[in-house]
């Protein structure tokens, strides 16, 4: 491989492994080293070994399309990204500040709202929101924590800086995935594990399970369930997967009723069993027919009255989507002033938000050059990437913005990072010689990446060391969702820590 490596150039985006071509960066370099030295056919090996794995273990996501939906298998790609733990130890500090001020935000809005009050951010920003929930007012969830699970992404540009792109308060998935990345990339490459101070991931369904038992403090051993949409649901694999490692009840709506005297019970063959907490899986319009969407055959009739009472508690509680929308994205860092008299650590991507006049000319003049967000939709739709658009698309969303401006905001085109990924590449099938040749189905190459860490927060906060890296599989694209051609792989915290240890506590 040590041709591949050698013939690596990330051009002019900064590499998240190589910091120009031949000089891996310091944290990075005895993995670049290591990888160098594995021969085409172990390479080569590594990679079927990492996709028999998946097809083994069921990993997969679901597709939806006008075909029907289509299983697919996890897209992974084996080379890991890595972070600088010193690094990471600033921008998990960065996390910890932003959930406490969204969750402060919320919190507010729903009880007297005196940051729109005190004309910090606009009231109708808020109140029209598709995440506002009027049923919420007045309420105030265990330790004021309305966002317990959140995945917030982030980017790094060309200035090296990690800048946070959006917050996924609702129901944020790609946990599981994270986890069995590492899972497979500890099967394939478990040498490398061995020389290398990686902070492992696996406690984090301990930590899952612990934050959902501190929202009922009163009780000392809760039952907890994971609410499913069902088995059609793209995520299932997740909640089936989060549901045994953490030691929750996988159930669907279906197998939850409210009682007269106000509690949720599950039914079993037993008869009915109280359920104490609930990590819900479905969105706020489908969780209580009584109160959301009327023809909801996914949720529970009555469990928002339960909540309300305090007889059950939702992670993440209803009405928390009203801080994962895209406008009120753009005034967070004045939320963290606001409310803890700080200067964000991490950085908002700078964003036009097209309800103020000056703004939205701006947009409007430079469409062609700017990625274009509507307020709630969520996976990469509804969205414009100007210069991978076409001038229809392009005008198309002028008169979007002109007729809803309060719908949208404008960011420029992130340079986005980029790291090593193993690719597939095209072989002359009339040159036998070529074609015999294995070493010309191996390449190396920048694909551009984003990353998810997960964070919980209930009586504390924890911080996944990483997360979820996805990336643009498609060369030259940024688009990492996996429903759009995206894939993953393992992302390493490397530092000052003794190596991963394996489940039997040995070194992996």
């Amino acid at each position: 491989m040590k041709q591949e490596w050698n013939q690596y150039d990330p051009g002019s985006f900064y590499d998240e492994l190589i910091a120009a071509v031949h000089q891996p960066r310091e944290a990075s370099y005895k993995l670049v080293e290591y990888l160098r030295h594995l021969t085409p056919d172990r390479f080569r090996q590594c990679v079927q070994e990492s996709e028999a794995v998946i097809r083994e273990m069921g990993i997969t996501f679901t597709v939806y399309s006008d075909a029907g939906n289509i299983d697919r298998a996890w897209p992974f790609d084996i080379i890991p990204r890595i972070i600088p733990a010193k690094e990471w130890d600033c921008t998990e500090m960065g996390l910890k500040q932003r959930i406490r001020a969204l969750n402060m935000f919320i919190q507010d809005i729903y009880n007297g709202g005196q940051i729109l009050k005190d004309g910090v951010m606009p009231a109708d920003v808020v109140m029209q929101s598709k995440g506002y929930r009027e049923a919420c007012i007045g309420m105030t969830p265990p330790h004021g924590v309305w966002a317990n699970i959140c995945g917030s992404d982030l980017v790094r540009h060309s200035d090296g800086v990690l800048y946070v792109l959006e917050d996924n308060l609702r129901v944020p998935s790609g946990v599981a995935y994270m986890l069995e990345n590492r899972n497979i990339t500890k099967r394939v490459l478990p040498e490398i594990f061995n020389t290398l101070p990686i902070r492992p991931v696996s406690d984090y369904p301990a930590h899952l399970y612990e934050m959902l038992a501190s929202l009922r403090p009163d009780l000392e051993d809760p039952t907890i369930a994971l609410m499913t949409p069902g088995v059609y649901n793209s995520a299932y694999f997740e909640h089936a997967f989060l549901a045994q490692q953490a030691g929750l009840v996988l159930l669907e709506g279906a197998d939850l009723t409210v009682c007269k005297d106000g509690y949720v019970y599950m039914k079993t063959i037993k008869g009915l069993e109280r359920v104490d907490v609930i990590y819900r899986r479905i969105d706020d319009d489908f969780i209580d027919p009584e109160v959301f969407r009327e023809d909801s055959m996914l949720g529970v009739p009555g469990i928002m009255r339960a909540w309300k009472e305090g007889k059950v508690a939702i992670a993440n509680a209803p009405g928390c989507g009203v801080a994962d929308d895209k406008v009120i994205y753009a005034y967070v860092p004045d939320m963290i002033r606001y409310y803890l008299g700080e200067e964000p650590t991490l950085p908002n991507v700078p964003t036009y938000v097209c309800r103020r006049e000056e703004d939205r000319a701006y947009v409007l003049e430079h469409l062609a050059e700017l990625v274009v967000k509507p307020a709630n939709e969520s996976g990469g739709y509804g969205m414009l990437v100007g210069p991978h658009s076409t001038p229809e698309k392009v005008e198309e969303f002028r008169a979007l913005i002109l007729e809803n401006p309060n719908n949208y905001i404008a960011q420029p085109t992130l340079s986005l990072s980029v790291t090593p990924t193993s690719c597939e590449t095209q072989v002359d099938v009339n040159d036998r010689r070529r074609a015999s040749d294995p070493r010309n189905t191996i390449k190396i190459a920048p694909r551009h990446v984003d990353l998810r860490p997960f964070i919980l927060s209930g009586k504390d906060i924890f911080v996944t060391p990483g997360g979820l890296t996805r990336v643009a599989l498609v060369e030259g694209s940024l688009v990492v969702n996996s429903s759009q051609g995206g894939g993953s792989k393992d992302t390493w915290i490397v530092g000052d820590a003794a190596p991963e240890m394996s489940e039997e506590g040995e070194e992996a």
